[in-house]
C-alpha cells in the first residue's frame, strides 16, 4: 500500500516509523492479555478445583508459577531482546503464550495446569519487556512516546481489572479451559500484525550475555518474589528466612556483577540518576495498591455482599474506568504542570481512594468501595508518566534495561501487595474471630482454625454448624472481614501518600519528557 510507504524525503524524528500507531495497538492488546492473565486464574480456580481435585500446595502452585517464571525471567530476556531484536523476542512470545494456552486442552492433572501456567510465564516474560522497549523503538519523538506510553500505561493499569470480568463472562458459558483459550486468537492475530507492522530494534551496545549474571538474576529473583509471598501467607518460618536470605545474596552478587562490567546485562547505574529512581518507586507503590486492592475487593464483593464472579468482575471496573480516562491524559497534563506534579499527584490521589475504605461510614457499603476503586485508577494514570520518565531516563541502547527494571517494579509490587497488605488485612481479619470465643460456641479447635483462616473458611464452616451459632460465626466472620477491608484502607493509603512525597523529592522540578534522550 503507498500510503504507508515511508516519505522521500528525510523523515523527522517525529515521522520516524509511519505505522507506529498500529504497532502500537498491537503492543497494547498483547500486554493487556498478559497481564490479564495475572489475576483471570482468581476466578478459574474454582472451577478447576471442582474439576481436577487438585491439593492445596498445588492450588498455590498453579497461582504462583506464572508470576514467578515471569519475574525470574525478566532481565534474562530483556537482555536476550537487546541483541537478538525485541521485535523477534516479541513475536516468539507471542507464539510460546499462544501454544501454552493451546496446551491446555491436553491437561488433565494440577500437575499438567502448573506446567502450562509456568510455560505462559516464559511466553509472558518474553512479551512484557519487548513492548515497552518496542515503544521506544517505534516513538523517536519524546512527546509522541509520552503519549504512547500512557496508552500502554492504560493497558496496563485496565489488564488486571478486566482479567476478572472476562474470566467470570467465559466461566458463566464455558468450563475452566476458556479462560486460556481465550489466549489464542488474539495471540494469532498479534503475530501477524506484529510481523506486518513493527519494525525491529536492536542495542546499538548490547548486553553482553553473562551465564553467571543469568543464573544469579533468575535465581535473585524467583526466591525473592517467593520468600515474599510465602512471608506474607506462613509468617518468617526457616523456608522463608533461608529463600529471603538467597535472593539478598545472589541480588547483591548480581549488582555487584553488574557494576563492574562494561556493558552489563542489566544496567543498575540508571538508578544514579534520580528521576528513573523515582519513576521506579511510583511503578512500584501503584503495583502494591491495584494488587492489594483487587484481592480484597474481590473477596469482598463475593464472599461478603454475594456477588457472582462476573457481577464481582463488574462491581471491581470503576479502577479500570479511571484508569483508562487518567492515563492516555497524564503525559500532556505533565506538559502542562510538570511531570512531578503528576507522578506524585497520581500517588497522592490513590492514596486518597484508599483512605475513604477507611474514613466511609460503617458497615462498609458498595458506592464507596466503588468511589475508592475510581480514585485508585485515577491515580494510576500517574503509570505513565513514570513510564515515560524510567524510559527517559535512559539512553535507546539501554531501553532494554530500563524496560526491565520497569516490569520487575510491576511483578515485584504486585506479590508485595498481596503479601504484605494481604497479610495485614488478615491479621486484623483473625483478631476479630478469638479462638476462646469460638470455643464457647461449640466450635471445635479444627473447624476454629479453618475459620480464622479465612472468610471462605468461615462460611464453609457456619454451613455445617448448628443454626445459632452458623448465624453467629457467618455474621461475625463478615463484620470482621469487613473492618480488615477498613483497616488495610488506612495502612495503603498511608503508604501511597509517603510514597508521594518522597517521588515529589526525587524527581527535579524542572524534569521535562520532551527533552529526553533520543
Amino acid at each position: 500500500m503507498t500510503i504507508l510507504q515511508p516519505p522521500t524525503h528525510q523523515p523527522s524524528p517525529a515521522q520516524a516509523h509511519p505505522r507506529r500507531w498500529a504497532g502500537l495497538a498491537v503492543l497494547s492488546a498483547s500486554l493487556l492479555l498478559v497481564v490479564m492473565d495475572v489475576t483471570i486464574l482468581n476466578v478459574a480456580l474454582p472451577a478447576i478445583t471442582a474439576d481436577l481435585r487438585p491439593d492445596s500446595v498445588q492450588q498455590l502452585w498453579m497461582v504462583d508459577v506464572y508470576p514467578l517464571i515471569l519475574a525470574g525471567l525478566l532481565v534474562t530476556v530483556s537482555a536476550l531482546g537487546d541483541r537478538w531484536g525485541r521485535k523477534r523476542m516479541l513475536l516468539s512470545g507471542f507464539a510460546v503464550f499462544g501454544l501454552a494456552s493451546t496446551l491446555v486442552l491436553l491437561a488433565d492433572s494440577p500437575e499438567a495446569v502448573i506446567a502450562v501456567r509456568a510455560l505462559l510465564g516464559v511466553g509472558g516474560a518474553m512479551i512484557m519487556p519487548s513492548t515497552l522497549s518496542m515503544i521506544r523503538t517505534l516513538f523517536a519523538d519524546p512527546r509522541e512516546r509520552a503519549t504512547a506510553l500512557g496508552v500502554w500505561g492504560a493497558m496496563a493499569a485496565v489488564g488486571g481489572a478486566l482479567g476478572p470480568i472476562v474470566g467470570g463472562a467465559l466461566l458463566e458459558f464455558f468450563d475452566w479451559h476458556a479462560a486460556f483459550l481465550v489466549n489464542v486468537p488474539v495471540m494469532a492475530v498479534a503475530l501477524v500484525a506484529g510481523l506486518v507492522l513493527l519494525p525491529e530494534g536492536r542495542s546499538a551496545r548490547p548486553p553482553r550475555i553473562d551465564a553467571v549474571a543469568t543464573v544469579l538474576s533468575v535465581v535473585g529473583m524467583v526466591a525473592l518474589v517467593y520468600a515474599i509471598k510465602n512471608g506474607g501467607k506462613d509468617g518468617l518460618g526457616l523456608d522463608v528466612l533461608l529463600t529471603g536470605a538467597v535472593a539478598v545474596a545472589a541480588l547483591t552478587t548480581f549488582v555487584r556483577r553488574c557494576l563492574a562490567a562494561d556493558d552489563p546485562m542489566l544496567e543498575v547505574r540508571l538508578f544514579r540518576g534520580r528521576a528513573f529512581t523515582a519513576g521506579v518507586l511510583a511503578a512500584l507503590a501503584s503495583a502494591i495498591a491495584m494488587a492489594a486492592m483487587l484481592l480484597l475487593g474481590a473477596q469482598w464483593l463475593q464472599l461478603v455482599q454475594g456477588f457472582s464472579p462476573l457481577q464481582t468482575g463488574l462491581a471491581l471496573l470503576p479502577m479500570a474506568v479511571g484508569g483508562v480516562l487518567g492515563s492516555p491524559f497524564a503525559p500532556a497534563v505533565a506538559q502542562r504542570v510538570g511531570a512531578r506534579t503528576v507522578l506524585a499527584g497520581g500517588l497522592l490521589v490513590g492514596g486518597l481512594g484508599f483512605v475513604l475504605l477507611y474514613a466511609a461510614p460503617a458497615p462498609l457499603s458498595y458506592p464507596w468501595l466503588a468511589a475508592g476503586l475510581t480514585l485508585v485508577g485515577i491515580g494510576m494514570a500517574s503509570l505513565a508518566v513514570a513510564s515515560a520518565v524510567i524510559m527517559a531516563g535512559a539512553p535507546s541502547h539501554q531501553a532494554g534495561s530500563a524496560a526491565a527494571v520497569e516490569e520487575s517494579a510491576y511483578e515485584i509490587g504486585s506479590v508485595l501487595g498481596v503479601a504484605v497488605l494481604g497479610s495485614l488485612a488478615a491479621a486484623v481479619y483473625r483478631s476479630g474471630l478469638q479462638t476462646d470465643d469460638l470455643a464457647a460456641r461449640g466450635v471445635d479447635p479444627e473447624a476454629a482454625s479453618a475459620a480464622r483462616e479465612s472468610l471462605g473458611g468461615a462460611l464453609e464452616v457456619a454451613g455445617d454448624a448448628p443454626a445459632a451459632t452458623g448465624g453467629w460465626l457467618a455474621d461475625a466472620a463478615t463484620a470482621s472481614f469487613t473492618s480488615s477491608l477498613a483497616d488495610f484502607g488506612l495502612v495503603g493509603g498511608v503508604m501511597m501518600i509517603a510514597t508521594a512525597a518522597v517521588v515529589w523529592w526525587l524527581t527535579p522540578a524542572d524534569l521535562d519528557l520532551a527533552e529526553a534522550h533520543h
